[in-house]
């Protein structure tokens, strides 16, 4: 009796034992599979560890729409390869398709759209007549950057402006306040001390003037400059289009010709809003520019129209642009028109006449909803500075829930359709290109 008793006691006490050691065995395994949870650094574990490195196969199998763990952030540098911050990529999203136009290579065509939609309500500028100067060296090699002075009859300067990439500029004599009569012009182009002054008729259509043994720069810096509409509207989009710039400052700063790029961001709102112009200086590092286009919120507006002659005065005067020797481009993306009932010092279109004697070109793109009011503007802007006016497309025109497509209730014609990153870069990379061979890398 009493060895069964002390079986029994035996018994119960092994059995207690063997439960006690099975309650602790999940707790004790739990520490293991936390940093695969956090991020995946089981590779960090040492040899006796090594079985409990399985536990990242479950992390890749866990379904698409559960958030993946943030990786840790790559240090930052003058020029990353690193992909954009996650706030901007969005795997999977659905791309963005956009056409493009050149009013000044279609320049009938351009007229014959200015005829159409005279009616209009902007602050027009007779374009009609244009006179392109074109500045070479000894070599016929384009002078880019090159400072050009135009005088009237009374020997007074009454245009400036910088040659582009291609050493050209576009004069329109009837678009300057007042007009002018005369009916030949002096006009002087110089960069460093090197400087050529000749007469020209007003009959003719192109100007060329050569420089002798001007300066050139080894290497040419882009500036580049986002300028966005952050309003209300633009809320449905906004998060495509931030990513699409993201993807396209991206792509320009990994380009074979590998420029030397500034970055500035600048948006807008309206009167009212919780600012009207917000503007970030001009960087280098890619990766600060993501993060500041990453807090890019959409907000604000209520009525059509919106600050875009201050914001465009605040990114060509207040901003610190390269002085010489810089490709200098404005991306301009918004979907309505600016204010034209404001009382204010700001007008885009002699703000367009001063981004010509800086040198700036101006690219906008024109998002869902801009009506043709904005077209119209958004084409003055690009065709007087010497830039194209970029649309976005879907698969049916008047509907952008549709997704991308090549139709649009713009009135274009003509125009080649891409991804809206792949076409911005293709014109950058356009401008670039005309740089002198020296200049471009």
């Amino acid at each position: 009796m009493q060895n069964r008793q002390k079986s029994l006691r035996i018994y119960v006490l092994l059995l207690i034992i063997a439960l006690l050691f099975s309650g602790c065995a999940a707790p004790m395994a739990a520490p293991a599979a936390a940093p695969a949870a956090a991020g995946g650094e089981a590779a960090a574990s040492s040899p006796a560890e090594a079985p409990v490195a399985a536990a990242p196969v479950a992390e890749s199998a866990r379904p698409a729409s559960e958030p993946a763990a943030a990786a840790p952030a790559a240090p930052s540098s003058h020029r990353s390869p690193t992909p954009a911050p996650e706030a901007n990529r969005q795997p999977g999203a659905e791309p963005v398709t956009a056409g493009v136009v050149d009013d000044n290579e279609q320049w009938n065509d351009y007229l014959d759209y200015r005829a159409r939609h005279n009616y209009l309500w902007v602050n027009e500028r007779d374009v009609s007549e244009r006179i392109a100067v074109q500045v070479w060296d000894a070599n016929n090699e384009p002078v880019h950057d090159a400072s050009v002075e135009i005088f009237g009859d009374q020997q007074q300067v009454i245009f400036t402006g910088r040659t582009d990439a291609g050493g050209r500029l576009f004069f329109h004599p009837r678009a300057l306040d007042g007009g002018q009569q005369a009916q030949t012009y002096f006009v002087t182009a110089s960069k460093g001390f090197v400087a050529q002054r000749q007469q020209f008729s007003r009959q003719e259509s192109r100007w060329t003037i050569s420089l002798i043994d001007p300066p050139a720069a080894e290497r040419t810096q882009l500036d580049l400059l986002f300028l966005v509409d952050a309003t209300g509207s633009m809320s449905d989009e906004i998060d495509k289009l931030t990513n699409s710039i993201a993807e396209i400052a991206n792509q320009i700063d990994n380009l074979p010709e590998r420029p030397s790029v500034r970055y500035s961001l600048v948006s807008y709102r309206d009167r009212g809003d919780a600012y009207v112009v917000r503007a970030e200086e001009f960087t280098s590092h890619l990766n600060l520019f993501q993060t500041q286009l990453s807090r890019l919120r959409a907000d604000g507006g209520g009525d059509y129209p919106e600050a875009l002659n201050e914001a465009l005065h605040t990114a060509l005067h207040d901003s610190d642009w390269t002085g010489e020797d810089a490709v200098r481009l404005v991306i301009l993306v918004a979907d309505a028109p600016p204010h034209l009932d404001y009382d204010e010092r700001f007008a885009y279109d002699t703000d367009m006449i001063d981004a010509v004697a800086m040198g700036v070109k101006i690219f906008p793109v024109g998002a869902s909803g801009l009506d043709e009011q904005g077209e119209y503007i958004f084409r003055q802007m690009a065709q007087f500075t010497g830039g194209k006016f970029v649309f976005l497309t879907y698969e049916e025109g008047s509907d952008s829930s549709s997704g991308p497509g090549t139709e649009t209730t713009h009135d274009v014609d003509n125009y080649s359709v891409d991804t809206l990153d792949r076409l911005v870069v293709r014109l950058v990379r356009e401008e670039l290109a005309k740089l002198p061979l020296g200049s471009r890398q």
